[in-house]
């Protein structure tokens, strides 16, 4: 059996998975707010509570999924939404606390990892995980394993520019990072919501916007069709450099269904892969053949938690 922890600002969940990947226990826990100790030790009881739950081995690592990433160069939390874990060494840590070895990874690279094992990239080599909720991040899987880079960065998208930038779209919203016209401020949530504001007047949640364009408000729709061309140029962009197998979307704003048909309807403007009809008529409109499916995640918002009990493989 494997163990994954999944380690939010508000709360800590817990997995025991067989190698079949089979749910065996599940348990969660609200997170201390702004404790570095009182975190470990939430996570440490969480552990202890599964492990007798399950009868899982003394032996057993652990996997956890942190909202930052570990530093190659320092070996300390860095990037952390939740600040108070910024500059400790989280995993030696917990491995002291625990009695177990542990190995950490961005939520965002868990929730890819679990999409790529047993989730909507199932049976796929190279798959791209997209998280567009409250911010907008990504994680990249290569056979089964994370891909983090030497930064620990690897599929951060969502702090490039938006590519292709309409003039509208220049210099764009300002990002929380000290940047202007990051992907991540066109596609959140709060940044769909910000734009349709700016257009309509009117305050709504991401998921209130989908629901009004359903039912035939033309200002949500509208908003909702700059949102799907902007998502089109921004993923393009990942198929370009990285040509994965398959992108699979996460996050509160992976729930509005058209997506995935309007989407990909759009990036073949945008994608290097035109047909030869496309490049004799030098149009920039005309289709292009793109392989790539856009996907919708198979465990919702427990990919976080599996992907992290997946980060130690079967005999490891």
């Amino acid at each position: 059996m494997r163990l994954g922890i999944d380690l939010g600002g508000t709360k800590i969940e817990g997995i025991v998975l067989g190698d079949d990947g089979v749910e065996k226990a599940r348990k969660r826990v609200a997170t201390p707010r702004g404790a570095y100790d009182a975190t470990m030790r939430a996570i440490a009881d969480l552990v202890a509570a599964l492990a007798r739950e399950t009868r899982v081995a003394a032996t057993t690592p652990v996997g956890i999924a942190i909202p930052g990433a570990l530093s190659p160069a320092t070996g300390l939390v860095k990037n952390a939404n939740s600040t108070n874990l910024i500059g400790h060494p989280l995993d030696r840590d917990l491995e002291q606390v625990l009695g177990r070895r542990v190995r950490l990874a961005n939520d965002a690279n868990c929730f890819a990892l679990s999409e790529a094992v047993d989730g909507a990239g199932a049976g796929h080599r190279v798959v791209v995980g997209v998280i567009v909720g409250t911010g907008t991040g990504g994680g990249i899987a290569v056979d089964g394993k994370v891909l983090t880079g030497p930064n620990a960065i690897a599929g951060e998208w969502g702090h490039n520019p938006l590519p292709w930038p309409d003039e509208d779209e220049r210099p764009g919203p300002p990002c929380y990072c000290g940047k202007r016209g990051c992907i991540e401020t066109f596609l959140s949530g709060p940044g769909l919501a910000a734009d349709f504001a700016r257009a309509s007047g009117r305050t709504s949640s991401a998921q209130e916007i989908a629901a009004a364009a359903a039912a035939g408000d033309a200002a949500a729709a509208a908003a909702l069709g700059r949102h799907a061309r902007r998502m089109a140029k921004a993923l393009a962009s990942v198929i370009n450099v990285l040509d994965p197998d398959v992108i699979v979307l996460g996050g509160g704003v992976s729930n509005i269904a058209s997506l995935y048909e309007a989407v990909p309807k759009l990036w073949g403007e945008y994608v290097f892969s035109a047909t030869p009809e496309a490049c004799s008529a030098r149009d920039a409109h005309v289709p292009r053949d793109v392989s790539t499916p856009l996907r919708r995640n198979r465990h919702g918002d427990s990919s976080g938690v599996r992907g992290a009990a997946w980060l130690w493989p079967v005999g490891e």
